[in-house]
């Protein structure tokens, strides 16, 4: 059995041990959706870092260091900007309304029918997107490491997450979140470390060395982020969409109270800019090492495995087939521990949300509504699985990208105007929603994205890649046009309440 086969074998061992833990922890709804808002603030931290810090942020940025160097950074340095607005505006105010997901945050406000359907719609639509995203990423890793096919590869990635979230809940998930952010640091520090030492030690001898192979170029925006209305719309979708995600949201309710929030978001911002300034090192490192290295290209001069996986080639050029082994095994742990993340917090929409909320009226039995969201999971799983395989080319940083433009124009918009204005009705919500969720998917279909590099067209029907810039905008219009269009503005619940 190869160093990678045993690496992958321990990890997997470990992380179904945690869940198996974390089971006979696991009595009730509260433990089961929120960890009964016991995870001490130093967990919950390193648990929302890891959730951020997915396949997309490891992965597929060093791949895009590699192919357009700058742009790399750009979506960095978008993301980051938006903690400190999450800490700001929602990290409180959300861990005061005490419910687990954005419909019910909504729902609190307002007891109407379509107001939960909307919020249930617009976290299944980012967490669905977000998720083939992930799988995207681990079907091309395990494919190149043990020529699987990739949907046998994504298959059996599927599988593990569906039993993450059915058997353990969000304990279970916080443990796998806190392990696998622990190895992603470790690995991140030895492969900064390794590239330094290439060019004794220096930063300013490595980005020469980039600068000699590509020019200034590799140091400004690419084609791709030139147009400024691009990176306009770029940096929007990136740094609000991450108030949007349901995943990271969900983790304001795993601590004891709002203080404790609050105090989880600032140090999982420190521990994301930490590992994004040892990225700057990693991606430049692939572009200056991997990029002219023949052994790692195919006759077609394509990076073996596509540009997700220069990581990987970086780790085996720097220590060989063990640290290729070693990188493989924590970017497969990321991965698995994002995608638990993300379908505990879709099947919480279904059961809680949908099932619980509003098919039962709050009083389903607490047994039913645990077996609907392990049915849940499996449906999200299955529908990730075969959407992965329709957008598998495409580099997973941009997909990321698309689903945080997605975030940014339906679940942003409604979180802020839910706690913070008071003319809000439930109609509002409804059209804000709807035209969030309606226009960001249909700029995004027709887009560079996916009108040519997924569906084969020769010209775009939008020409911008990114369109929060146009959807968000819409979505606040909707939500103000059907507030004011309301015959009833006034809230049947008080947000007090």
């Amino acid at each position: 059995m190869s160093h990678a086969q045993l690496l992958f074998l321990a990890l997997i061992l470990l992380t179904l041990g945690l869940t198996v833990a974390a089971r006979r922890r696991t009595a009730s709804l509260d433990d089961f959706y929120t960890a009964g808002g016991r995870v001490p603030v130093w967990q919950n931290a390193l648990a929302l870092a890891g959730d951020y810090l997915s396949a997309a942020a490891f992965l597929g940025a060093a791949g895009m260091y590699l192919g357009q160097g700058y742009d790399s950074l750009a979506y960095a340095v978008g993301t980051l900007a938006g903690w400190p607005l999450l800490l700001l505006l929602l990290a409180g105010p959300l861990r005061r309304q005490g419910r687990y997901t954005v419909a019910g945050v909504l729902s609190r406000r307002f007891d109407h029918a379509g107001v939960r359907l909307i919020g249930i719609a617009c976290s299944l639509t980012v967490t669905l997107c977000y998720l083939v995203v992930q799988l995207v990423g681990a079907g091309k890793l395990i494919e190149l490491l043990f020529g699987l096919p990739y949907l046998a590869a994504v298959g059996l990635v599927g599988t593990l997450m569906m039993a993450y979230v059915a058997l353990g809940g969000m304990l279970a998930t916080t443990w796998v979140q806190i392990s696998k952010a622990s190895l992603l640091f470790v690995c991140a520090l030895l492969l900064a470390g390794g590239t330094l030492a290439r060019f004794g030690g220096s930063p300013a001898s490595l980005f020469d060395a980039v600068e000699r192979l590509r020019g200034a170029a590799a140091f400004l925006p690419s084609q791709a982020l030139s147009d400024p209305v691009e990176m306009l719309s770029l940096g929007l979708g990136l740094s609000l969409g991450l108030l949007g995600l349901p995943h990271v949201l969900m983790r304001f309710f795993t601590v004891a109270d709002e203080d404790a929030a609050r105090r989880s978001v600032g140090l999982a911002t420190w521990l994301v800019a930490a590992f994004f300034a040892l990225n700057i090192v990693i991606g430049y490192g692939a572009l200056a090492l991997v990029g002219p290295d023949p052994q790692f290209h195919g006759a077609d001069g394509k990076l073996l495995g596509g540009g997700n996986m220069a990581a990987l080639h970086l780790a085996e050029l720097l220590g060989g087939d063990l640290a290729r082994a070693l990188v493989a095994a924590v970017a497969f742990a990321t991965i698995l521990a994002v995608v638990a993340g993300l379908t505990l917090a879709g099947a919480s929409a279904v059961s809680h949300d949908l099932y619980a909320g509003w098919l039962k009226r709050g009083r389903a039995e607490p047994r039913r509504e645990l077996a609907v969201s392990r049915l849940a999971a499996l449906g999200l799983g299955l529908a990730a699985m075969l959407l992965s395989t329709v957008f598998q080319q495409l580099n997973i940083a941009l997909m990321m990208g698309l689903a945080f433009a997605i975030a940014a124009s339906a679940n942003f918009p409604l979180l802020v105007l839910a706690l913070n204005w008071r003319g809000l009705s439930a109609r509002g919500v409804i059209w804000g929603g709807a035209a969030g969720i309606a226009s960001s998917l249909a700029l995004i279909v027709c887009g560079p994205a996916v009108w040519v590099a997924a569906l084969g067209h020769a010209k775009p029907l939008f020409p911008y890649a990114n369109p929060t810039l146009f959807s968000l905008p819409l979505a606040f219009a909707a939500a103000w046009l059907g507030s004011r269009r309301s015959l009833d503005s006034t809230p049947s619940r008080k947000q007090s309440q």
